[in-house]
């Protein structure tokens, strides 16, 4: 295993929800990942964003860990969740908020 892909799994099975985005939850540096940080954040949860625009090399190692090709990714309890697209369309349906209930983490809104 290699040094990112060490770091990587680390980081998804150390903490509850983990998404790998473009820039920071305070200052997200693309829409898709903007979107999820609306999202996380409405429904009150606690998550670690983890900004693969400062180092290339985690950056493509998320995506060969997940085998998606794209960012943002959310993780849930060591889980791969999906992207923007996903999420959102989960948040819209009230999925996210019964999956995240499922998995013991306590959603302060519901959609």
């Amino acid at each position: 295993m290699s040094e990112i892909t060490a770091f990587i799994d680390n980081e998804v099975k150390s903490n509850d929800i983990v998404l790998f985005m473009k820039g920071t939850p305070a200052f997200p540096q693309c829409g898709f990942s903007g979107q999820v940080v609306q999202i996380l954040d409405y429904l009150g949860v606690d998550y670690k964003g983890i900004n693969v625009l400062a180092d290339a090399d985690i950056r493509q190692g998320i995506k060969d860990y997940s085998n998606w090709p794209t960012i943002p990714q959310l993780y849930v309890k060591g889980e791969f969740v999906g992207g923007c697209d996903i999420i959102r369309e989960m948040f819209q349906a009230g999925e996210i908020q019964s999956f995240l209930t499922e998995k013991g983490i306590v959603v302060a809104q519901s959609a």
